[in-house]
């Protein structure tokens, strides 16, 4: 029956692959083609990195020769279109088996370069006068295999199945310099197979941008339905770079309020006094001001390390201001500020899952994780919050709350 499903969701996925790059072909009709050929404000921070973080530069250097003759003047737009998701992969994999191998802690040089690939593929665009569909397509399929979102596999029937997902840097106008524990963890995990207690544990991983535009545009929802629909997860855990510990956010919002700008320079609009909902689909994404996680909390907070592991209950409404919420009904009637998550991405990546799995009608352990902040990068201090997040993983996929 598992194998049936098996098939099943990877048709969904292949569907579901399909119908994003359709909706970025019909939205790239719209667009100025002189705006997608355009250096973005993430590309545009590739001199300063180069500049102040030479250890991540270094590891640029053999990427731009590998790019040179990348969408050859002669290539067809499939023979493009293969060319772009090969090179994604490539990137993606590679980081991966230097993170797994080379115990090479750092998610940063994936993260830039990323941004010099879309930036090479803007300026060929723009000597081989693509349109902006054309432009479209080679760039989202570009982001999505290297974030491995498009190198989802799983192997043993019978493993339980968990799927994380982490985040890019971000504040780099702040520190260029900066890492996000959570990226290099689904780097780190993503593919590996561990046996404990007489049981297997198979996990997945990919990354997302800190893009509120991407967020609007579904990117969440696009990438999780053929996974939720398919039930074959045993655990979904969303994972970003929070406080000084380790929080699991049980009560993430609806509403963005933080006036933190994502990685384009951008603001959400919203704000503490007038919290705004994100949108899907062109329109205020719906649903109840707060929803509740349903992760292992017992199992995930045995695991020992060197932080302490919170079951944060803190939200902020219009109505209450700040307190520690027991249970849903003492939210009710209250218009969300912050979720335990807080107001950001973060906590939206929450509360987009939950609204989808109780939209498609599906009981599993769905929740976020805050791992603890770093400055900059710190090998030492990755290595302790990677492992502990390993343990706690486990400890969630084992559970049998």
């Amino acid at each position: 029956m598992r194998r049936y499903r098996t098939i099943v969701r990877f048709r969904l996925l292949h569907l579901s692959l399909a119908l994003v790059l359709v909706i970025s072909e019909a939205r790239a009709i719209n667009k100025d083609t002189g705006d997608l050929l355009q250096e973005s404000k993430e590309e545009g921070r590739l001199p300063s990195l180069i500049s102040h973080v030479p250890e991540v530069a270094a590891r640029l250097k053999g990427l731009e020769i590998k790019l040179r003759g990348t969408l050859p003047d002669n290539s067809s737009l499939l023979e493009r279109k293969d060319q772009v998701a090969q090179l994604g992969k490539s990137l993606w994999l590679e980081a991966r088996a230097t993170i797994q191998t080379q115990g090479f802690l750092d998610d940063r040089p994936l993260y830039w370069q990323r941004l010099l690939v879309t930036r090479y593929l803007r300026s060929q665009s723009r000597r081989l006068g693509l349109n902006g569909s054309d432009v479209e397509v080679l760039l989202q399929l570009f982001e999505k295999y290297s974030r491995g979102q498009a190198d989802v596999v799983w192997g043993d029937e019978e493993a339980h199945r968990v799927l994380i997902t982490g985040f890019d840097p971000f504040f780099l106008d702040r520190a260029i310099g900066q890492s996000n524990p959570s990226g290099l963890i689904a780097l780190a995990l993503d593919g590996t197979r561990i046996e404990t207690q007489g049981e297997l544990i198979e996990i997945n991983a990919v990354v997302f941008p800190v893009r509120y535009q991407d967020f609007d545009a579904g990117v969440v929802e696009a990438f999780l339905e053929p996974f939720f629909s398919s039930d074959e997860l045993n655990l979904f855990v969303s994972i970003s770079m929070g406080r000084d510990d380790f929080d699991l956010e049980r009560f993430p919002g609806r509403r963005r309020s933080s006036s933190a700008p994502g990685n384009l320079g951008e603001h959400t609009g919203g704000s503490s006094e007038s919290p705004l909902p994100p949108l899907l689909n062109g329109k205020p994404l719906e649903g109840a001001e707060f929803l509740e996680f349903s992760l292992p909390v017992a199992a995930m907070r045995s695991v020992s390390g060197d932080f302490k592991v919170h079951d944060n209950r803190e939200v902020t409404t219009l109505e209450r201001g700040a307190f520690v919420a027991e249970s849903l009904a003492d939210l009710q009637d209250q218009t969300a500020v912050l979720g335990s998550g807080g107001g950001y991405l973060s906590n939206e990546i929450s509360y987009r899952s939950l609204r989808l799995a109780q939209h498609l009608g599906i009981s599993l352990p769905i929740g976020h994780v805050h791992v603890p902040r770093i400055q900059g990068h710190d090998s030492v201090l990755l290595a302790k919050i990677l492992e502990q997040t390993k343990a706690m993983l486990v400890q969630g996929a084992l559970a049998r709350e």
